[in-house]
């Protein structure tokens, strides 16, 4: 299991290049990105906060809820904070299993989980100024599921 959260930017292809290298233990591998997005065309700027130490220890434990859950062979989570500008990754998870039905469904449960409960706090800056931004209904209601 592999979770950083940093300030700098990652090679999206390059770390799952890493992460899938040689492995003889899994028969598939999932990898999801996510990227600053300017819904209306406006965003200067994202600014994502956290508490170092804490964030990371939440996103492990859940990262470890994910392989006690289904059967996985690796788990990796990136998440930047910092400040990005629209079209940035913020984020990557890739998950390793024997079987893809485990590796799609540990994805998904990271991403949602890093989307409503990781503790990461974003601010977004456009030219009309800067608000936190809330959850949305429909990011709350995807953990529903798990």
């Amino acid at each position: 299991m592999d979770v950083r959260v940093q300030e700098s930017g990652f090679d999206f292809g390059a770390e799952a290049a890493a992460f899938a290298a040689g492995r003889r233990d899994a028969g598939a591998v999932v990898t999801f990105t996510g990227i600053v997005r300017d819904d209306g065309g406006d965003l200067r700027e994202m600014l994502i906060e956290h508490y170092p130490g804490m964030t990371e220890r939440a996103i492990t434990a859940i990262a470890g809820e994910a392989a006690t859950r289904w059967a996985l062979d690796g788990v990796l989570v990136i998440h930047r904070h910092g400040r990005m500008t629209p079209g940035e990754m913020i984020m990557m998870v890739a998950t390793a299993a024997r079987h893809r039905a485990d590796a799609f469904a540990a994805a998904e449960f990271l991403m949602d989980y890093l989307k409503s409960r990781a503790p990461f706090w974003k601010k977004e800056i456009t030219a009309h100024g800067a608000a936190w931004v809330a959850a949305t209904v429909s990011d709350e209601a995807a953990l529903g599921r798990w």
